[in-house]
């Protein structure tokens, strides 16, 4: 019988807490501050850059970047590796710009290239109806897009010390102030246009969205 009423007490206990939980004021989220919209853009600006290049190619360059440069002593066979990594690289950027994706009834993912008609998807597993087609059309601000994407990749390619190296073993000084400057340049200048241009593709290596 004590263990009953001791069990009869904890659950009036454990009531009394939950009542008192439940009572709790939640937070109201009120209209944002000036400042604090302000901050939100710069974070939104920041996703955006981070979405102008597309994962895989960034990883394979990533990889390939130490073995083809020789860790950044390069010989003219190393150099013209390295090359045409850059050039396989940004062209990879370029295209993946006008790819884009959708999810099925069934909820699975369907990727294509964006062209004039609508959607174009690569292994035609879907069909979309024409006023659905009409927003994945190709749009001139996609090749904005796909060359902002080009100079980002020209940027993150400056930063790294391997690439720099095999094309520039020894600098001078005014080089070495511009390779350091223009990374920086190119990305304050596609963040602006990111902002003011935002992209809403969701091509093959890029983030997918929730819909």
């Amino acid at each position: 019988m004590e263990f009953k009423v001791e069990d009869e007490e904890s659950w009036h206990l454990n009531d009394q807490k939950v009542t008192l939980l439940q009572d709790v004021p939640r937070p109201q989220t009120g209209q944002k501050t000036p400042i604090q919209m302000a901050i939100s853009q710069t974070c939104q600006s920041t996703a955006h850059l981070a979405n102008l290049l597309p994962t895989g190619t960034v990883l394979a360059f990533q990889f390939l970047s130490p073995v083809l440069t020789n860790k950044g002593e390069c010989d003219p066979v190393s150099r013209f590796m390295t090359s045409s990594l850059l050039v396989l690289c940004g062209m990879s950027c370029f295209l993946q710009c006008f790819t884009d994706s959708l999810r099925d009834n069934n909820g699975n993912v369907c990727y294509g290239f964006a062209t004039f008609q609508g959607l174009w998807i690569i292994d035609g597993s879907a069909t979309l109806p024409p006023e659905l087609a009409a927003e994945y059309q190709l749009r001139f601000i996609d090749f904005i897009h796909a060359l902002t994407s080009i100079l980002v990749f020209a940027a993150t390619a400056l930063f790294d010390e391997n690439v720099v190296n095999c094309f520039y073993p020894t600098p001078s000084d005014e080089t070495k102030e511009l390779l350091t400057s223009l990374p920086v340049g190119i990305g304050v200048f596609c963040s602006m246009l990111f902002v003011v241009f935002p992209t809403r593709r969701h091509g093959i290596g890029f983030p997918l969205s929730a819909n």
